[in-house]
This record gives C-alpha cells, structure tokens and sequence, in this order.
C-alpha cells in the first residue's frame, strides 16, 4: 500500500499535498528478490504501487485489502497479472488457501494508514482535516472512532493510549475525555484533536493528538492482532527460499515484526554433551537484513512521508 504520512505527523507542522508514491519501492522489490514467473501476495493491496512493479518485473500477484474503494480503484486500472481480493491481511492464509496460492514465493505487507485515506477528510483519520471520527479502514464493518471514544471506559480508552500509541498522558486523556463526553460527545476529528491539544500541548512541532490518533486508529483496525495473524499465516503458505518483507511506519509495528522474525530465526546452541540443538521457533527464517531498511536521503527529500519507513524481510528456509 502506499503508506505515508501527513507533514505534521512526521514533525514538520503543515499538511502536505497528497502524493501517491510507494514507499521503499526499490529497496522492497531487492528484499522479495522479485523474479518473472514468481507468485508474490500483496496483503495490503492499497493502490497498488509496490504490485504494479512486481507484475512489471514479470510476477503474478494476489492483491488483499480490506477498503472497498482502494480495491474499486485498483479494479478500474485492470492490470494484467494482479488479482484483487476484499479481505484483511489478518486472513491472508486462509485466503490464499481457498484461491489456490500456496507455497508463494512471496509475500508483502505495507502497513498503517494510506495517503488517500488520510487525505480524504470523510474518513477520520487525520487531525488536520474536520471529518467525521471513523477511522475504519473498511468502512462496512465494526465499530468507529467515535463509539470508542463515547463509550469505552476511561481504563479501556488508558489502554489503548498506552499500548497503541505509547501516549505518556494517557490516564489524564482518557479521565478527561470521559468527563468531557457527558454534555457533548466528540463526533468530529477537530473536536478530538483540539480538546487533546489543549490537555497536553504540543511537543516540538508535533501535534499533541498524533499519538492518540494513532492509538484509536490502530484501535479500531485491531492492526496488532491483525499482524500477528498475517505473520504466523503468511510463513505457513511461503515456499522454501520464499521471502516475507513488511513495511511499518509506528515503533510498535516495527517491534512486532523484528522480534517475530527474531524467534523464528532462532540459533543453533551447542550442548554441553556435544553436538548442537535448535533453539527456536518453526518454520525457520534467515534474515534478509540484519537491520531495519530506511529510505535514504534523496526519497525522503522527494517524498518527506517516507522517513518514518522502516523494511524488515526475512527468507524461509
């Protein structure tokens, strides 16, 4: 998907100009080691940028996402080797079962929240445009921003500051808020995002709401839990030498991917009666990158969005 970020979120306090580029394009396609003929899932579909240059390169793609109008879009371009599929990357396994697309030589996952989702005001994921407080990346199904914001627990809310968006006010936002909804609930991200400013000020130039944003959008979404169930599935239908690269833009995200693929990396440990044994968990993975892939300078001069990016893939074997 083409993850970016708002200017104001990445620090530099104005809103940026919607651009549409894939973050870490060339650097994603050298990680899946992209081949002609190779089957590769893109489980985070967006609008199709980084799949687009898998079937350039002569690849085959199944294209996930759980957004209904990336999907109409990307349908509307019909491009030739890439099939779509409604659903969430969570499921990615289950999918590429009843679709026929085991053992798949790789699989892509470019998370958070798209740059036509957050510049789009009606779908309530940025604090820079007044819209409506949704935050559902599909918009058919669950519950929105708004009804956890009005009905969540102060203790339920504290929770979500905390382990979402590492927010260290979280128990004073989530107190205030709950007083706050009595005479008037929040129904718009302007609302929220001012009333949040107001208790905890700015920090630098960041906007004192981005990390509460950042924790109701991952909230509602369920985006840990939903990675965690694309991670464990999306190893199971990878063939061996098969490569599983994902791309985050929040520290949590990040953390979540590395030590995952840290476990299944694992090490051999020698024993003190002789010989060596396992010491970690199955399928095994090598890691493609010891460290995280950054964009460099020059993407991030020509797109500021990418900075936060972060690349981590590993290889099945």
């Amino acid at each position: 998907m083409l993850r970016e970020r708002i200017e104001t979120e990445n620090g530099s306090g104005a809103p940026a100009a919607p651009r549409h580029i894939p973050v870490l394009l060339a650097e994603t396609m050298e990680a899946l080691a992209v081949r002609p003929g190779g089957r590769y899932i893109d489980g985070t579909l967006g609008r199709a940028g980084h799949a687009a240059e898998i079937v350039r390169r002569g690849g085959r793609v199944l294209g996930i996402d759980r957004d209904a109008q990336a999907l109409a879009e990307v349908d509307a371009k019909k491009i030739d080797g890439l099939e779509i599929c409604k659903g969430n990357h969570g499921n990615l396994a289950e999918i590429a079962h009843a679709r026929g697309w085991n053992n798949v030589d790789g699989i892509l996952l470019d998370l958070g929240v798209s740059s036509p989702q957050l510049d789009e005001a009606d779908r309530g994921f940025s604090f820079m445009r007044e819209g409506p407080l949704d935050m559902r990346m599909d918009r058919e199904s669950g519950l929105t921003a708004a009804d956890l914001v009005n009905s969540a627990s102060a203790e339920r809310l504290e929770e979500a500051f905390r382990e979402y968006g590492e927010e260290p006010g979280a128990r004073r936002i989530a107190k205030a808020i709950v007083e706050e909804r009595v005479p008037r609930p929040f129904r718009t991200t302007t609302e929220l995002a001012l009333f949040v400013e107001r208790l905890v000020g700015r920090h630098g130039s960041r906007h004192g709401a981005t990390r509460v944003f950042q924790a109701l959008r991952m909230a509602v979404n369920d985006e840990l839990g939903e990675l965690e169930r694309a991670l464990g599935g999306g190893l199971e239908i990878l063939a061996r030498g098969g490569r599983f690269a994902v791309i985050t833009f929040e520290s949590i995200s990040d953390r979540t991917v590395k030590r995952f693929f840290a476990r299944h990396a694992g090490k051999m440990v020698s024993l003190q009666q002789g010989g060596e044994e396992w010491r970690g968990e199955e399928p095994r993975v090598r890691l493609v990158a010891r460290h995280a892939i950054a964009a460099g300078a020059g993407e991030i001069a020509g797109n500021p969005r990418a900075r936060s990016a972060k690349l981590r893939c590993a290889e099945k074997i």
